[in-house]
């Protein structure tokens, strides 16, 4: 297995898959922004997986530190096979669309869509001066959505713009980066159980018991992680620019 740069893996949904990696023989970058520890720990939980793995700091919405992940992953891991962009943050605050302000659309738009538009774009020119591997490949690039990109929340607009926008990255990039034999796909997890849905968790356990996805429990991280290393082995070699629902069936239409 080669390498691969996790973002915003120190907790949650990025854990999850940097461990998951582990577990198959991955090099990881585990790329965190502030929590230092908590990055550590994922270290040491890739490692005693099977892995290998370096913390890097850095945070994915400001170009240097952007520069620094790519470079730095390079540097220890030598060629990057695998990026997933994972780090997002939620809204500072959940706000009407009548009444949200400025600052939290620039900040959250910052992370979750400008962040994994331009580090794809550093990542991409290093892997398009990869040979190819033995089945034919250069890299391949895994944008984590959400719901979010299709169910409006008019409490949390900017949260669901930005995961729209990565629907569309993940189009631009998958027909873009085709003829180097680099694929992209787009993963969209539903209601998964992170500390980014632990203050809603009273709402969700209801509305889940209630029917809102016909798989009635709440996501883990594991199950998005299963996902990222099916794409990781490349047994989708004919698929790209692909969506993939990890929700509990909540996009499902039913009468």
């Amino acid at each position: 297995m080669g390498v691969a740069i996790v973002t915003g893996a120190s907790r949650g949904i990025g854990r999850g898959i940097a461990v998951a990696l582990g577990a198959e023989g991955w090099r990881v970058a585990v790329n965190y922004a502030g929590n230092l520890a908590a990055a550590g720990e994922c270290v040491e939980l890739v490692k005693r997986a099977g892995g290998d793995a370096i913390a890097i700091q850095g945070d994915i919405s400001q170009c240097d530190d952007r520069a620094r992940i790519d470079a730095q992953a390079a540097h220890w891991g030598g060629r990057i096979d695998l990026l997933v962009n994972n780090a997002g943050i939620a809204p500072a605050v959940r706000a009407d669309l009548l009444d949200a302000d400025e600052s939290s659309f620039d900040r959250l738009l910052a992370v979750n869509l400008k962040g994994p538009y331009f580090l794809s774009q550093l990542v991409a020119r290093r892997m398009i001066a990869h040979p190819l591997d033995a089945a034919g490949s250069r890299g391949q690039i895994v944008n984590i959505s959400s719901i979010s990109a299709y169910a409006a929340s008019t409490d949390r607009g900017d949260y669901c713009i930005a995961k729209a926008g990565i629907g569309m990255m993940t189009s631009l990039y998958a027909t873009r980066l085709a003829e180097h034999q680099i694929r992209v796909y787009e993963i969209r997890p539903g209601v998964i159980a992170t500390d980014m849905t632990g203050a809603v968790r009273s709402k969700y356990d209801a509305l889940i018991g209630a029917g809102l996805t016909p798989i009635r429990r709440w996501g883990q991280p594991e199950d998005v992680a299963r996902a990222v290393v099916a794409i990781a082995r490349g047994d989708l070699p004919f698929s790209t620019g692909e969506v993939i629902n990890v929700d509990g069936g909540f996009h499902l239409r039913t009468l």
